[in-house]
């Protein structure tokens, strides 16, 4: 699990969005960043979170975030998603994990008795100079904007 906290240099990161374009923490320089880790495309409780991300989107444009998802789905898998569900931000495809470790959300998880791994749902908030503000672990899919408005 993460080991980052607030105050924390976000770790650097390069990736392909569902548009197969490179898009990297750089290019949020001078603004703050919304970077939310979820398990995977199309299951409930990702796409409550994501439409709810969607359903507030301007208000947090107007509050100065951009937004950006992360998980280990496909870019083909990342652009249904968003066609499905309107969603207005990019997702990053993070296949081979590189992200998720750097973010520490990848490992092991317990459901219904049984051990595997996978990504831990949360979220990290970053400030305009690349410094992470705040971590949200405890991700409420249906309120998940107002956790990050306060």
């Amino acid at each position: 699990m993460t080991t980052l906290k607030a105050g924390d240099k976000a770790p650097d990161f390069s990736g392909l969005n569902e548009k197969d374009e490179t898009i990297s923490l750089n290019d949020f320089k001078g603004k703050k960043l919304v970077l939310y880790f979820y398990p995977k495309d199309m299951t409930p409780g990702c796409t409550t979170q994501s439409c709810n991300l969607r359903d507030n989107y301007d208000t947090l444009l107007k509050q100065g975030y951009e937004v950006l998802g992360v998980s280990a789905d496909s870019t083909k898998r990342h652009i249904k998603f968003i066609e499905k569900y309107d969603l207005p931000f990019s997702l990053l495809a993070d296949e081979d994990h590189t992200v998720l470790n750097a973010y520490g959300v990848w490992g092991l998880k317990k459901f219904m008795g049984k051990e595997y791994d996978g990504i831990h749902r949360t979220t990290f908030v970053i400030d305009e100079n690349g410094i992470i503000i705040e971590v949200i672990g405890k991700v409420k899919t249906k309120e998940h904007a107002e956790q990050i408005l306060g």
